[in-house]
Formats: structure tokens, C-alpha cells, sequence
């Protein structure tokens, strides 16, 4: 037996609680993982609440991220007492997740614990910073260097903001950090690296088609009106790496910063990545990452403190990155 937070729908309301489960009740997998550390997401918030339509079918363990050790493996990759790592793959939206001390996963979606990380310190990374790593990468590959001009950060307080603006920095960038609670989070993004700190709500508003150009590069979080305003004031052959959409997934703008100032708008996904690519990115994380990132960023929580923690992030109301100690 062990215990799980489990999401089951009842009288058309969602409702997480701890339960008590066997063993034999785990979906498939060739690798049985005792799991040590969750992470709260976005995403993760979405789903408990029942805010986003995340889960389908129910009952189901949330938790797109967990870390932990193996405790039997039907794989030659993994052994018994192999520490491990787990995000994306759809884990916590279709197939029981990391808030439980038990999972049972695919070898496919392991990765192995990288050098000079602890498993507390894989989730206060969690998907939030696989994904500023990636989006980091997305502006590297694009030829966007430090000397290029400045990099704006929107949401930079949420998870994956608040990475992007110490990888960015930790690299060399002159980050812009946006956030709607300037007040409690202008001394926080300052010393995360950020050189300066703006309010939202100059990005809020109506767009026109161009806009003074301000930024060489981008990481976007938030989308909808938000991700317009940057579009608008890219640089010419300026990057936006786009990873959200906490401020919704319509795009209202025009095709004229694509084709008149050569704007490139980069998707991101970290659920599907290869493999191969996925080791690089924890191996750059484990190496970019500063002790003080994990000193200031991070808030760590219990099982039980996960709903509440839930509704706050889909609310805006969590700064930094959220571990779950299982």
C-alpha cells in the first residue's frame, strides 16, 4: 500500500484527496520508481482545480514531474537504486503522475539524475526550468549573443520565468523581467539577474502593427495581448521563444513584424522532447544554475498543501518554482 493525491470528478466537480492504494493498481511501466520529490506546474494547478480540461479520464495521480529512485526495472537501462528523473510525456494528464510515493513509468520517459544535482534540486528545476532551458537554447541557436541588446522575460516571477531570467543572466544577457506584482517581486527578479524590472501592464495594451523596437530576443509565457506587445517591438531578426499561455492561446496580431523587420515566433515544447536532447539540457542546467537560485526561488510544500498551492498558481499568486517533498 502507499498513499497519492488522486483527482476523481464527482457531481461534475473536481476533487483532489490523499488515498491510500495498492500496488497492482499502477498503470503500466517497466520501471518502478519510489518517489521522492514532485513539482507544482501550471499545468499541475490547471488540472487539480479543474480550471483546464488536462484530464480525461479519472481517477488520476497528478504531477507532470517527479524524481526519485528505482526499486525494479524490467529495462537494462535502469537498475535497482538508479536515481531518476521524470517530465513530459504526458505523466499526470494520462498516466498517473509524481505526487504519490509510488509510480510505475515507461523507461522511455527516465532520464538519468544529472551530475551535481540532488533530487530535491531536479524539481525545483522541474519542467518550468527544462522548459527556460530550452527557450534559452531557442535564442542560442538563433544567433541571438548578449551583445545583441536586450531580453525581455514576460512572467518572469511564474516558474519558467524566473529560470529564464538566472540562465539568461548566468550567460550574459541584459534581462528585462515583467511582472504583474511589481512591488513584491522587483528585489526577487533583481536578484535572479535581471538588470531591469518592468509592470505588465505597459504589454496589456492595444497593440499596433510596429512598434518601437526594444528587444533582440524573448522568453514569452504568457501569450494572448501579452506576446503581441513583444511581437510588435522585436528588433529586426529579433527571436521570441514562446513556451505559455496564462494570459490566454489568442494571438491578435498582424503578419508585419514577420515579414518587415524578419521576426522569427519559436515554439516550444518540453513534453515530447527526444531523449538524446533532453540529457543535454539537464547537463546545461545542472552547469548554469547557481547555488542562489535555489536558495531564493523555491518553495518547498507537502502532499497536503498541494490544493491550496494549486488554486494559487492558477491565480497568479506563487512566485518561483513549488517542490513537493513526497
Amino acid at each position: 500500500m502507499f498513499s497519492a493525491l488522486v483527482i476523481n470528478k464527482r457531481d461534475g466537480r473536481t476533487v483532489a484527496s490523499i488515498e491510500q492504494l495498492d500496488e497492482s493498481q499502477l498503470p503500466e511501466g517497466e520501471v518502478l520508481v519510489a518517489v521522492e520529490y514532485s513539482s507544482l506546474n501550471y499545468k499541475d494547478g490547471l488540472a487539480i482545480t479543474g480550471k483546464g480540461k488536462i484530464i480525461k479520464d479519472f481517477p488520476m495521480v497528478p504531477g507532470v514531474d517527479l524524481s526519485g529512485t528505482v526499486i525494479s526495472s524490467q529495462d537494462v537501462r535502469y537498475k535497482v537504486g538508479d536515481k531518476i528523473v521524470s517530465t513530459g510525456w504526458g505523466v499526470g494528464e494520462n498516466h498517473w503522475g509524481g505526487m504519490s510515493q509510488l509510480a510505475r513509468l515507461k523507461a522511455d520517459w527516465l532520464v538519468p539524475l544529472p551530475i551535481g544535482l540532488s533530487s530535491k534540486q531536479t524539481m525545483m528545476i522541474g519542467t518550468a526550468g527544462f522548459t527556460a532551458m530550452l527557450c534559452v537554447q531557442a535564442l542560442i541557436d538563433a544567433s541571438i549573443n548578449p551583445d545583441a541588446g536586450e531580453v525581455l522575460v514576460t512572467g518572469a516571477s511564474g516558474g519558467v520565468g524566473s529560470i529564464a531570467v538566472t540562465l539568461l543572466s548566468k550567460l550574459g544577457y541584459r534581462v528585462v523581467a515583467v511582472t504583474g506584482r511589481l512591488e513584491q517581486n522587483k528585489t526577487l527578479l533583481e536578484g535572479l539577474g535581471a538588470s531591469r524590472v518592468i509592470d505588465r501592464s505597459v504589454l496589456e495594451e492595444p497593440s499596433r502593427p510596429l512598434e518601437k523596437q526594444y528587444w533582440a530576443g524573448a522568453v514569452d509565457t504568457v501569450g494572448n495581448h501579452v506576446l503581441a506587445k513583444v511581437l510588435a517591438q522585436m528588433n529586426y531578426n529579433g527571436v521570441v521563444a514562446a513556451c505559455g499561455l496564462a494570459g490566454g492561446f489568442s494571438l491578435p496580431t498582424t503578419v508585419m513584424q514577420f515579414i518587415l523587420r524578419n521576426v522569427r515566433l519559436q515554439g516550444i515544447d518540453s513534453v515530447m522532447y527526444p531523449i538524446e536532447k533532453r540529457i543535454a539540457a539537464w547537463e546545461k542546467l545542472a552547469a548554469l544554475l547557481p547555488n542562489e537560485f535555489f536558495q531564493q526561488a523555491c518553495t518547498e510544500i507537502d502532499v497536503q498543501q498541494v490544493p491550496e498551492f494549486a488554486e494559487n498558481i492558477t491565480n497568479g499568486q506563487v512566485t518561483g518554482r513549488v517542490v513537493i517533498r513526497i
